[in-house]
């Protein structure tokens, strides 16, 4: 499967604040999802398939990666 992010439409969540740091999305072929540096758009991406982009917001949502707290 070839997947090109350069015809990709990469956002940033509305959450985002001008100048800040931000992670980039894509929606890419075949249900793929792509994930960036904002500060990098040049550089390397992460590609999810559904599934995994499924459980890694699953993940987040609920938790999985916070910090503990002090």
């Amino acid at each position: 499967m070839s997947l090109s992010q350069f015809d990709a439409r990469w956002f940033k969540s509305s959450y985002s604040q001008a100048g800040g740091e931000c992670v980039e999305v894509a929606f890419l072929s075949a249900g793929m999802v792509g994930i960036r540096d904002s500060k990098d758009a040049a550089g390397p991406a992460l590609i999810f398939s559904p599934h995994d982009w499924t459980a890694f917001t699953t993940s987040i949502t609920g938790g999985t990666f916070d910090l503990p707290t002090a």
